[in-house]
């Protein structure tokens, strides 16, 4: 591991469940662990704000880039995506740091993660707090049969052709694309006929008040190298999820939970998130939820990282206050 003190991010890999991990740390090495998985198209560095906080209340911050991601190992083939693939990497993680059990929170598709790891392996995490993608039970049919009403304009469709949307993003250098999908504001990612989702997007003239050039550019530069294919294939293997996990069909999230949903966010009104948050939907899959609905979009932790940071810390503080006066 690199060195560094406490308070000073520490960048290192592990080599686990086949493929090479790279982990940013911040905090105390004894203190709580967090784990901290990014959303698309994102990485380690959109829970900046979150490491400093966490750290500041000794907490240890963990946070990968997730395979196909940043500086961690982009395999080739699609079939290593399969959200077995990503939780069995967060396993064999906290296996290599001797972590019993850890802290999760998640964003957009690392809360799809971290709701799976709670799935899988509940023995392995104390408390969930995931933002934006609520856990969704296993439905009846597969995720693109789900989605073929909403037609070839709906985004997640036009990933699942391998190299379409590779070749529709490379129109565009990386930081505008990026700042295509970080500045979304329309209710649903669906084109007009005809229309790639990334042609469709704006990408704003000014800066986003919630990230600067440089951090932008730290970003471009990890996409740069490792492009868009692994992370896009988390989408190609969606079929291939609700295949894996029939074995978990109609099961129940029993860790501790939080959900965090921006008012403004995307996925709000497109799969219905709002009903099934509101209306009870989520509670019955994941009977130990509290929900914060909060003003902001999809990238909430950067966008509300102040808010965001109360809501993890008071939520996690009800464990470990428990666990010193007991």
């Amino acid at each position: 591991m690199a060195a560094g003190g406490a308070d000073e991010v520490r960048h290192w890999t592990a080599a686990v469940n086949g493929i090479s991990l790279h982990v940013a740390e911040r905090g105390p090495a004894d203190g709580p662990a967090v784990l901290l998985l990014h959303g698309f198209p994102e990485l380690w560095l959109s829970w900046r704000h979150q490491m400093a906080a966490l750290a500041a209340r000794g907490f240890r911050a963990l946070a990968p880039d997730l395979r196909g991601y940043g500086d961690s190992d982009a395999p080739a083939d699609p079939a290593a995506y399969s959200i077995f693939h990503i939780v069995g990497d967060l396993v064999a993680l906290l296996d290599h740091l001797r972590l019993p059990k850890v802290f999760v929170v998640g964003h957009d598709w690392g809360a799809l993660v971290a709701w799976h790891l709670c799935l899988f392996r509940p023995d392995r995490v104390r408390a969930v707090v995931n933002l934006g993608v609520p856990y969704f039970p296993r439905g009846p049919q597969p995720m693109t049969e789900a989605f073929a009403a909403l037609g070839d304009t709906f985004y997640i469709v036009q990933f699942q052709e391998p190299g379409r949307a590779e070749r529709a993003f490379g129109r565009y250098d990386v930081a505008t694309v990026l700042k295509k999908f970080y500045s979304i504001e329309i209710d649903e990612l669906i084109a007009p006929p005809g229309v790639e989702i990334i042609d469709f997007l704006q990408a704003p003239s000014s800066p986003l008040p919630w990230i600067s050039e440089e951090e932008l550019g730290q970003y471009a530069e990890k996409f740069e190298k490792s492009g868009f294919t692994g992370p896009l294939n988390y989408y190609r293997m969606l079929d291939t999820n609700w295949k894996l996990t029939a074995p978990w069909n109609g099961a129940k999230i029993t860790v501790p939970a939080k959900f965090i949903l921006g008012e403004k966010d995307v996925g709000l009104r497109s799969f219905g998130t709002e009903h099934y948050v509101k209306s009870g939907g989520l509670k019955g899959t994941v009977p130990d939820l509290e929900v914060a609905i909060i003003e902001g979009h999809h990238f909430l932790q950067q966008e509300k990282a102040e808010r965001v940071n109360s809501e993890i810390l008071s939520y996690f503080d009800k464990f470990t206050s428990d666990e010193a006066s007991a």
